[in-house]
């Protein structure tokens, strides 16, 4: 199994929706927050090279939203998971699978995209099978719920359904070949793919664990549909992870890649030789 990270750009979110009711006195050395308590996140994404397959996970937020929209997340450095891609060494259409973590827009925007000067708008990977939940599909589409309408975008997931490319994962099974882990609290059925790297998994965080930062369980988005279950969610899998020597994968972390765990002198679960890149495991 071969990995790649796939930078697509930075953003801003509220410093206080990301750390919930964690004061921002604790967290505002972590991750500085501007003049208007926004803080910068990465948009990383991976490529995974396993057999014959090659699985893009997740795609960032892409080109289809108009620049009132934009304005609001303060994007840098923005690429498209489609260059990304081929910086990596591979052309859009030899991308056999797409796992979609979730249907928030900074995680599948980037899965399709405006075609020309039009409204056309068309799936970025043309060969590939696009990975989904099923519960978190029928949670976002076609009529999301009023707490998360502004994250999960018609214009993002009805190209995916008219394609005939989507694929549902029901609870517990495995995407694209990747088994993956099904969590319930920051949306319905978000997937956190497993990754084998000789013996030594790597877990996919996606919005369970954002960032390093996130790791202390009291640290939850206040975007978490149901935050007590996260909190429990993030409570077994990271003993689960400590336990069996895993890795973890930060999507949004603006600094971090990866890092493993260990328990601190206060017994506290923390980051372990946290890097901006995956070379230690390769």
């Amino acid at each position: 199994m071969k990995l790649q990270i796939l930078h697509t750009g930075f953003f801003k979110l509220d410093g206080g929706a990301m750390f919930g009711v964690v004061p921002q006195s604790l967290w505002a050395g972590l991750n500085p927050p501007d003049a208007h308590n926004l803080c910068t996140w990465a948009m990383r994404c991976l490529l995974v090279e396993v057999n014959e397959r090659k699985v893009v996970i997740d795609c960032g937020l892409g080109n289809k939203q108009n620049s009132k929209f934009l304005s609001h997340y303060g994007l840098t450095e923005q690429v498209s998971i489609a260059d990304a891609v081929q910086a990596a060494g591979w052309r859009s259409d030899q991308i056999t699978d797409v796992i979609l973590t979730h249907l928030h827009f900074d995680h599948c925007g980037g899965a399709t995209e405006r075609f020309g000067t039009g409204e056309e708008i068309r799936v970025v990977f043309p060969q590939a099978t696009y990975w989904v939940s099923g519960r978190q599909l029928q949670w976002a589409y076609p009529k999301p719920n009023a707490r998360e309408k502004a994250s999960f975008l018609l214009e993002n997931i009805a190209p995916l359904m008219q394609s005939g490319q989507l694929q549902e994962v029901a609870d517990g099974q495995n995407a694209a070949g990747l088994p993956c882990l099904h969590v319930y609290g920051h949306t319905e059925g978000m997937m956190l793919p497993i990754l084998d790297l000789g013996g030594k998994p790597l877990l996919y965080c996606a919005d369970l664990l954002p960032s390093i930062a996130h790791l202390p369980l009291p640290w939850v988005m206040a975007y978490d549909v149901r935050p007590l279950q996260t909190l429990t969610e993030k409570s077994e899998i990271l003993e689960q992870a400590l336990r069996e020597n895993w890795s973890l994968f930060f999507e949004h972390d603006p600094q971090f890649a990866m890092a493993g765990l260990t328990h601190n002198e206060k017994g506290a679960i923390v980051a372990e030789n946290p890097s901006e890149t995956l070379l230690t495991l390769l």
